[in-house]
């Protein structure tokens, strides 16, 4: 949980600083930004293809159900990063019956970011999902 918090909200993280902490938490993780705010080269989506409307993914998942505890500490990492300004959710984005958040954040007046936590069925039973994606930018400045 503190590894989403520390890393997924930071333009810097590329799909290789992803592998590199991730891969030793044994957690499966997921990661692709096609356009970064930093100056790294564009990390390609390498899991499941890029979701519609997003430029950039970043979940983990492990072992357990731990989304309440894991919902918990992606609003303390969303406070702490300053992204606390609500944003429409996209219909493209609906709640199942194990989801713990479901919530879109502005980034700044273009971009918005969607922040879904959860459980789901994993390789090895019960997982917890963190996920953060961005959506594209768009010209509404409300």
């Amino acid at each position: 949980m503190d590894l989403f918090a520390q890393n997924c909200f930071s333009p810097f993280m590329t799909a290789e600083k992803a592998r590199k902490t991730f891969a030793l938490s044994g957690a499966t993780y997921d990661f692709y930004d096609l356009d970064p705010f930093s100056s790294a080269d564009p990390s390609p989506a390498t899991g499941r293809p890029a979701t519609p409307g997003t430029d950039r993914r970043c979940e983990i998942a492990f072992a357990g159900n731990h989304a309440d505890k894991a919902a918990a500490t992606a609003v303390e990492a969303l406070t702490k990063e300053g992204i606390t300004t609500p944003a429409p959710l996209p219909a493209s984005y609906t709640e199942t019956e194990t989801t713990t958040l479901l919530a879109a954040r502005r980034l700044n007046p273009r971009r918005t970011a969607i922040v879904h936590v959860g459980t789901r069925n994993g390789p090895q039973g019960t997982e917890t999902f963190m996920l953060v994606e961005r959506l594209l930018p768009t010209n509404d400045q409300n």
